[in-house]
């Protein structure tokens, strides 16, 4: 199913993407040597009850996944990329984190990750992998514009991936969002320009580049969700939800505060 939002239902859309984008930014800011993502878990739930908002993950039980995901948050450290399952782990200084959160208000829902470095040490690996998928994720939001069509999108992610010498994974990738949080249309991170379907305004779509550093092979975790680079390399996903307009896109999850 693709879903068109209606011009009434976009206050919601930019509601719940600020809302996502602020509890990502404040759980960054508590992230320390020591945090366990057990509290970051805990965290981003404290914060969604409170804003009286909807949990996309506690009940989330797709196919591929072993379902229900039970948390209410995605913390993939290192050599995890993707459904990263909150665990008693305690983050370590120079581990790559990165957070996945989506929510719903007001029956609209919003999609978005980022990754860091957590602590002082700074390993050149890993700036480089988060700045590829930040520069992806920009490229994708650039070639939004009247006429474009996914394969747009989907060509300028993975040009800037794979310029910068990344291979690229295309089981999972970005998707419609509105009511629910994973609809049509798919959104690869690769793929050819002028193919696929023709973005309409009220559109929205959640982007999200990611990378492994030396493969583009995945592997599942014992835990059933979280998905692991094959090789133990270290991992990065950038992430945001844009709504289609007359004339661009509209970065929804943009952070209401530093």
């Amino acid at each position: 199913m693709i879903e068109i939002l209606s011009p009434t239902q976009l206050p919601r859309a930019r509601e719940a993407g600020a809302l996502v984008a602020d509890i990502l930014q404040t759980l960054k800011g508590r992230c320390e040597v020591g945090t366990n993502l057990l509290d970051i878990d805990r965290w981003a739930q404290a914060m969604i009850v409170e804003a009286g908002a909807s949990s996309c993950y506690v009940d989330y039980a797709p196919s591929f996944g072993r379902g229900p995901f039970g948390h209410y948050i995605c913390t993939s450290v290192n050599d995890a990329v993707l459904h990263g399952l909150p665990h008693d782990y305690a983050l370590a200084d120079g581990d790559l984190l990165s957070l996945d959160l989506a929510v719903s208000v007001g029956g609209v829902v919003a999609d978005s990750a980022i990754s860091f470095i957590v602590g002082d040490s700074k390993p050149s690996e890993s700036v480089a992998l988060i700045a590829a998928t930040e520069r992806a994720l920009a490229a994708g939001i650039a070639a939004v514009g009247p006429g474009a069509r996914i394969g747009d999108i989907s060509h300028a992610i993975g040009t800037v991936l794979q310029d910068a010498g990344y291979q690229v994974n295309t089981q999972f990738g970005g998707h419609g969002v509105g009511s629910t949080m994973h609809q049509d249309p798919h959104v690869s991170n690769t793929g050819r320009p002028g193919r696929g379907y023709k973005l309409r305004p009220g559109l929205l779509l959640a982007l999200e580049p990611w990378i492994m550093a030396d493969t583009d092979e995945l592997i599942t975790d014992e835990d059933g969700w979280t998905l692991r680079s094959k090789t133990g390399c270290r991992t990065a996903h950038s992430e945001h939800t844009i709504a289609i307009t007359e004339d661009g896109a509209e970065i929804l999850t943009l952070p209401r505060r530093a």
